[in-house]
């Protein structure tokens, strides 16, 4: 297993800011190339009443970043929308290890839930 150096714990933020945050549960449906960049894919979400685009920079964490669909993960759905490369983001893939220089994995419920699942 890979150590790392524990990063600080942030500043504590109330119950109510934490509750702003709308995590739900999705299923990737497809993953899709992002044409000119190096790092970016585009993933089509399935959240039980609706689908959503989200771009992720998983192109060289990922031998093969379309191993990934028909996953379930866990998504922040109310970010305000980003265009980049000329697509339009529309939330963000939650994973661990990232901010801290380490492979990522992806965040996961323990076992299938309904899409559109809230987390917390």
């Amino acid at each position: 297993m890979t150590t790392i150096k524990v990063a600080p714990i942030k500043p504590a933020v109330s119950i109510e800011v934490l509750n702003q945050l709308d995590i739900r549960a999705g299923t990737i449906r497809l993953v899709e190339d992002v044409a000119g960049s190096d790092k970016l894919v585009k993933l089509t979400v399935d959240f039980g009443d609706h689908s959503r685009t989200i771009l992720v920079g998983m192109k060289q964490e990922r031998a093969d970043p379309k191993q990934i669909e028909g996953t379930q993960c866990l998504f922040v759905i109310n970010l305000e929308p980003k265009k980049i490369m000329g697509q339009v983001s529309q939330g963000m893939l939650l994973d661990i290890g990232y901010a801290d220089g380490i492979k990522p994995v992806l965040a996961q419920p323990e076992a299938e839930v309904p899409n559109g699942a809230r987390a917390g």
